[in-house]
């Protein structure tokens, strides 16, 4: 387990210093004008933020560079300006993962001077506690390193960027997720969420998967990131790319073990949905070089993210909720 803390200041993605959707007057009318979408959104997940702060004792961030945990991040940024975020930053890194991600998330931790800890996939296989996968994907195994990351730093709320449209398991979960002693879901013990009002109530070894974007959608996210001018990681646009094709989709070729004898790489003209471990994160066709074309692009498809491009949730109907109730975000 490292930790890394960045050297220099910055006031974050995005110029706003307070919450958008303040019930401002409208001068033309005298009526406070009504909230938009993204302003609700925002709310909530400001008040989520906060509310998590008064109630936990030691809450982490899960940062992995993608575009959710950015826009979470920057939504945390938001609830305690002009403070400093009171939570540290959680990865674990498969040793798969895209360099501009990495490079994205250092940067990003060095300019809000923050502290990150990284747990390594590649550290537990080199001691023997984990065994590589036939297949060569690590994602699954990111779910001890994370286990052991948030008990051994007693972390006793987990923030993650999982939303109800990625994938049909995630749509089981409620804001406040409670995890066993052993880190793992039941959902015969999800609590009533009404009114917005939250039980992080918890017993000792227990902790709560935390999840401010519950109700926001891809398109949501994307809408947010043009509003407030958030900079992503440059594979969330339209490149050329060296890929080659495997189980229906574009694959990038790496250490991890790919291209097979028989798969031919090519380069195309390529973006990511999401980004994750290399070894089952595809790229999709397009075209799309610019935030605008990006979210014309998403308002007209009718695949989920991980749906189109992450090989490991195609492994049964239920793997995403076999890999939670073992522990899995």
């Amino acid at each position: 387990m490292t930790s890394v803390t960045g050297p220099t200041a910055a006031t974050g993605a995005g110029a706003a210093t307070t919450a958008a959707g303040s019930g401002a007057e409208d001068e033309a009318s005298g009526n406070p004008r009504a909230l938009s979408h993204l302003d609700a959104l925002e709310s909530e997940a400001v008040h989520i933020f906060r509310e998590v702060a008064g109630e936990f004792e030691r809450p982490v961030i899960l940062f992995s560079g993608g575009k959710d945990s950015i826009v979470m991040l920057h939504l945390a940024l938001k609830a305690f300006r002009p403070a400093a975020v009171p939570f540290a930053l959680l990865h674990v890194d498969t040793g798969h993962n895209f360099p501009e991600v990495l490079d994205y998330r250092d940067r990003t931790v060095a300019a809000h001077r923050l502290r990150l800890h990284v747990a390594s996939v590649q550290e537990y296989i080199d001691r023997g506690a984990l065994r590589e996968r036939p297949d060569g994907t690590r994602n699954p195994l990111q779910t001890v390193p994370l286990l052991d990351a948030i008990s051994g730093n007693r972390f006793d709320a987990v923030f993650g960027g999982g939303r109800r449209d990625e994938e049909k398991a995630r749509a089981k979960e409620r804001v406040f997720s409670l995890r066993d002693e052993f880190g793992a879901w039941d959902p015969r013990r999800q609590r009533p969420e009404l009114w917005q009002l939250y039980n992080g109530r918890h017993a000792p070894g227990e902790h709560v998967r935390v999840f401010p974007l519950s109700n926001w959608t891809e398109l949501d996210v994307w809408q947010y990131i043009a509003r407030e001018n958030i900079e992503l990681p440059a594979i969330y646009y339209a490149h050329e790319r060296e890929v080659f094709r495997r189980g229906g989709m574009w694959l990038a070729p790496g250490e991890w073990g790919g291209p097979r004898d028989g798969e031919r790489t090519e380069k195309r003209r390529v973006r990511y949905r999401t980004v994750g471990d290399m070894s089952c994160t595809g790229a999709v066709d397009s075209g799309a070089d610019t935030i605008d074309k990006v979210i014309a692009e998403i308002a007209a498809s009718r695949l989920t993210e991980r749906g189109a491009t992450r090989a490991d949730d195609k492994l049964s109907e239920a793997a995403m909720e076999d890999r939670k109730r073992e522990g899995y975000f």
